[in-house]
């Protein structure tokens, strides 16, 4: 209980034309019929960190959608006190205005350099429904779900990603020309990709090694142990190679692919196609062989996996940012003894959750351990 999300407000955000949510610390559960804006609200605090969200939405389609002669239709904003263990607050803000979709991001009601800022106060990993897929999907999904956990661990890895995305579509553009191109700038930007894609890799590598750890303590019984792999050169290289010999031969290797990649618009070698590999380690299957049942098993257990490390890591209270779990609809296809060692697991953990259902039955295990409100319609109840 060091550290939590203390007050949500939102203002025009998706179905909700305004909203002043208080929360007690507990486990937020929250019910609701289909389309009544539970995951609305998820989305709304997973936009109070770095990255378009748990749905991936351009900014200008989170708006909630007002009159057509409204003035001020198409801005959107969202905020959350987080209160340290000291008793001490601070406001964590983002939205953008109705004039302009540049994302505006504020710490105190001060502007931040940008949402990666947010990293440094709160982290989000989540599971929704359509993750349910995920082992079955392309590995960009995977891969999105793979670098949200390192954050959690080490938020320059948003950083890094960031610095690497700018600078890979750069050289992009620029290779538009090729070969006419300024080879100085383009040697830049691919300096700058060898050396924040190599970090991405290590920070990655780290991460596998930490849901390894993690998994280690949670009963098999319950959830699968996941066996977790990583398929990328860089990840390769790096177990076998210094940091810096691996940043030079990638550094080599994009001078050397510009005439294909110039071909093809894109980047075709990089930590930007790196896969996450997993399988059932007692039934030494891949995920994307196993059951529907058994893939979902296999996904709380990486996210349960992650918790674990991060609590055993947590020897000063004072260390990182707090990590909170976004769960949309995770009770719904476990059985009631597995839904209810699911409630203990994350509540020996001591991470602040939200989740959702429809049904209030499916989260009675909780009892008075979690602070239940009821969705409906755009508004907010707490439960009785």
């Amino acid at each position: 209980m060091t550290f939590r999300i203390r007050r949500i407000t939102l203002t025009d955000f998706r179905s909700y034309a305004g909203l002043d949510l208080a929360l007690d610390g507990r486990p937020v559960v929250l019910t609701g019929p289909n389309g009544a804006g539970k995951t609305n609200l998820l989305e709304a605090l997973s936009m109070v960190s770095a990255g378009r969200g748990m749905r991936g939405a351009k900014m200008d389609e989170l708006a909630r959608q007002g009159a057509p002669d409204d003035p001020a239709s198409g801005g959107w904003s969202v905020s959350a006190v987080l209160e340290d263990h000291y008793g001490e607050e601070t406001r964590l803000g983002t939205g953008i205005s109705a004039h302009s979709d540049k994302r505006i991001t504020r710490i105190d009601g001060a502007p931040a350099s940008g949402p990666t800022a947010l990293l440094d106060y709160l982290r989000f990993v989540w599971l929704t429904p359509a993750q349910d897929r995920l082992f079955m999907e392309g590995a960009s999904e995977r891969r999105r779900f793979l670098d949200r956990m390192t954050m959690s661990h080490d938020p320059s890895h948003g950083r890094a990603a960031a610095t690497y995305e700018k600078a890979m579509r750069q050289r992009t553009k620029l290779l538009e020309n090729w070969p006419r191109v300024d080879e100085t700038l383009l040697g830049v930007l691919e300096t700058q990709m060898a050396e924040a894609g190599v970090a991405m890799a290590a920070a990655r590598l780290d991460m596998a090694r930490r849901l390894a750890a993690g998994a280690r303590l949670i009963d098999e019984a319950v959830f699968p142990a996941a066996g977790v792999a990583l398929d990328g050169r860089l990840e390769e290289q790096l177990q076998s190679q210094k940091a810096g010999e691996v940043e030079e031969a990638f550094e080599a290797k994009l001078r050397a692919m510009r005439p294909r990649d110039a071909d093809a618009g894109r980047a075709l070698v990089g930590p930007h196609r790196t896969d996450l590999l997993v399988t059932h380690k007692a039934k030494g299957q891949a995920a994307r062989l196993c059951s529907t049942g058994e893939q979902k098993a296999l996904l709380i257990g990486l996210v349960l996996a992650n918790a674990r490390s991060l609590q055993q890591e947590a020897s000063d209270i004072t260390a990182g940012a707090p990590l909170v779990l976004l769960l949309d609809e995770i009770a719904a296809h476990l059985d009631p003894d597995r839904r209810a060692a699911l409630f203990d697991i994350l509540e020996e953990t001591g991470l602040q959750v939200f989740m959702t259902g429809t049904d209030p039955d499916l989260f009675a295990a909780w009892g008075t351990r979690a602070q239940s409100f009821t969705v409906r319609g755009g508004t907010v109840t707490e439960a009785g």
